[in-house]
């Protein structure tokens, strides 16, 4: 009889085994979901591809190849399935693949440029896409033909604030358009090319004769975020008419009544930004009545409460369902750390919750009938897979697992499950904080401590898989997070209470879980770290600046300097609005705010990491970091990532640079928490 096989904890190196899956979308008839995979692959170039699995009967098949396949969708008589493909980086192109057997096909010639969404139209004969146009002078055929000629790289020249995106890179003038591909003649008409800002959210009407969108035509439209429009284009006449009847505000993810009476968005009157202290609402547009009524206004709660992860693709994009009845709307909300899939009722205003728990969900979509929904769900030990579930009015969802990719490394692994803790700052406030023990500790085992903070500000550690978090915990380490005021997910006051000022009540949360480690029976109170990355590097540097609680520190593409960060990040604020003061006018708000401001006689250690291509967090605000340590002769190591990564390389970045910081991060805690 042979002996069980023990399970191992988990390694840096696992991250090249796991399966992210995603975009879940159901055919028509419900019988089928459609979905993405990607991998790291063996040349580290992530490869990307479709699958589909059976709702009814246990089988899954891959669909296409690759190399960077996504945005599948099925037609609208599920016979094919339309997404976007890339076979070179740089030249998506629209493609189809019949279901019942055939090669792929691509549907469009594309210039070099970038496809940001796409839809089916509901009757069969169009597909809407976004598409913005690469520079001619920065195509990969142009740098080859300089590369041949010794011509130089040329100026990028700037008459707009909206000039590169982290992640995206520098677009400069172009921008994204709305377009239509006619699927019986291959004809390409652009419906829209006004737009000035970073993108347009759009939708089918339910007969497909007309176009729903979002889009911003300001000129500065960058910093005037409530300028966002609702349009409708009649795809047969051209006919483009603005709501001019909604208030000012940001808005985004349109959706159609099935009765086509109706636009569902999500939004906001005022002229905050989408992302924002404030909640994000679920808006309707009565078309017939010209009116918009709020149906989350009465519930505390926030369409953009985004739950931060190293293993799953986060989108702070909203997705709304209408029932097929038009008496809800369903859609996804962040509370307490939990994904949560709700509806909102139409008539009287209630929120329903279908799916809770200790869990991360996301829903993919309805079937046709809307008796069926896809969706995908992870927990703090599962990694994110498809899963389908029966609609049955307000009923809970009972939903049932279509895929198993990652269950081969699960299976092996000896993962830790994280305690859930509420714990109160000095005012009472209490904050959500979770402990990881190492898996292998044995009860009452004392051991070193890594307190983590997550960016944003306005983002929230969920309940989903965080490979970090697992690998730090099985190198015999307490991890322990946790989601402090300036936190979605726990109410509009709990977000707010640090707006323009940092470093205030979010201090006094961080040193409240700073004191309930101490207190801890498993954690040595002396043997302490501190780590965040983004605003968590933010609130690292500001620990360190003002308390010796930490033995070391490890701050990741940080915020260091408010008034340099004015001028260095792809967003631009409005002085005055979110922050106090402005750079050019009584910057003392911002200095004050400015950790280096108080990095005079810092002794703490220091791992400083940042990407040279970072536009979110400009690298100079680690080197300010840097030579702050170095001049005060304080131990420090600078580790910086090339101008091919981004702000988020910890996240999406190449898995051999990714692991590379692992290997940073670990050899780092080893030296101060052993």
């Amino acid at each position: 009889m042979s002996k069980k096989k023990s399970r191992r904890t988990i390694t840096p190196e696992d991250l090249l085994r796991i399966v992210r899956v995603g975009d879940p979308t159901l055919s028509p008839d419900g019988t089928r979901t459609l979905f993405t995979t990607r991998t790291c692959g063996e040349r580290n170039d992530q490869p990307a591809q479709l699958w589909m699995a059976d709702c009814d009967e246990d089988r899954v098949r891959r669909l296409t190849a690759g190399p960077r396949d996504s945005g599948g969708r099925f037609s609208h008589d599920g016979s094919a399935v339309f997404f976007i493909r890339s076979r070179e980086k740089g030249s998506p192109q629209i493609a189809v693949v019949p279901l019942d057997g055939g090669e792929a096909e691509e549907l469009t010639e594309l210039k070099p440029g970038t496809i940001g969404s796409m839809q089916v139209d509901p009757a069969g004969r169009f597909i809407a896409f976004t598409w913005r146009m690469t520079d001619p002078d920065r195509t990969a055929a142009a740098a080859a033909e300089r590369t041949e000629s010794g011509a130089s790289e040329p100026p990028l020249v700037v008459d707009d604030p909206w000039y590169r995106l982290d992640g995206d890179g520098y677009f400069g003038a172009e921008r994204f358009g709305l377009w239509m591909l006619d699927l019986a003649t291959r004809e390409l008409t652009c419906l829209d090319r006004k737009d000035n800002a970073g993108g347009i959210d759009f939708a089918f009407s339910p007969d497909g004769r007309s176009i729903a969108y979002v889009t911003n035509r300001a000129k500065r439209a960058m910093l005037q975020p409530w300028r966002e429009e609702l349009r409708i284009v009649d795809l047969k006449s051209g006919r483009n008419r603005r709501l001019d009847w909604l208030p000012e505000g940001p808005k985004s993810a349109p959706s159609w009544s099935p009765d086509g009476g109706s636009i569902a968005f999500a939004g906001r009157e005022g002229r905050e930004s989408a992302y924002s202290t404030d909640n994000l609402e679920l808006l309707v547009a009565d078309l017939k009545k010209k009116r918009v009524r709020s149906l989350s206004a009465h519930e505390d709660e926030c369409l953009m409460s985004v739950a931060i992860s190293d293993s799953a693709d986060a989108s702070f994009a909203s997705s709304l369902f209408w029932s097929r009845d038009g008496k809800r709307i369903w859609t996804r909300i962040g509370r307490d750390g939990q994904g949560r899939i709700v509806s909102f009722a139409t008539g009287r205003p209630k929120l329903t919750v279908h799916l809770d728990g200790v869990a991360e969900h996301a829903l993919g979509g309805f079937d046709a009938s809307g008796r069926r929904v896809c969706l995908l769900k992870s927990t703090p030990t599962t990694l994110n897979e498809v899963f389908v579930a029966e609609v049955n009015g307000a009923s809970p969802l009972e939903p049932r697992r279509l895929t198993s990719f990652n269950d081969v490394l699960l299976k092996e692994l000896k993962l830790s499950k994280p305690t859930s803790h509420w714990v109160k700052a000095a005012d009472g406030t209490k904050v959500q904080t979770w402990v990881m023990r190492p898996p292998n500790a044995k009860p009452g085992k004392v051991t070193p401590a890594i307190l983590e903070i997550h960016g944003g500000p306005h983002g929230m550690y969920g309940c989903g898989f965080f490979h970090e978090f697992q690998v730090l915990a099985a190198e015999g380490w307490t991890v322990v997070y946790s989601n402090p005021r300036g936190s979605k997910g726990y109410g509009r006051d709990h977000c707010h209470a640090i707006k323009g000022s940092w470093g205030q009540k979010d201090w006094e949360d961080i040193q409240a879980v700073t004191r309930f480690m101490q207190d801890h029976k498993g954690i040595d109170r002396k043997r302490i770290g501190i780590m965040g990355g983004s605003y968590g590097g933010y609130m690292t540097n500001w620990a360190v600046s003002h308390s010796t609680d930490y033995v070391a520190a490890i701050t990741d593409r940080c915020v260091s300097n408010l008034i340099s960060m004015f001028g260095s990040s792809d967003f631009i604020w409005d002085p005055e609005k979110y922050w106090p003061g402005a750079v050019y006018g009584d910057s003392s708000a911002l200095w004050e705010a400015s950790p280096v401001k108080h990095f005079k006689g810092v002794r703490t250690p220091m791992l400083i990491i940042h990407s040279e291509g970072d536009l979110r967090c400009n690298i100079e605000q680690s080197e300010q970091i840097h030579a702050s340590l170095v001049v005060q002769k304080v131990p420090c190591r600078f580790v910086r990532y090339p101008r091919s990564t981004s702000h988020g390389m910890s996240r999406s970045g190449p898995p051999d640079l990714r692991l590379h910081r692992l290997g940073e991060i670990i050899d780092w805690w080893t030296r101060y928490l052993r």
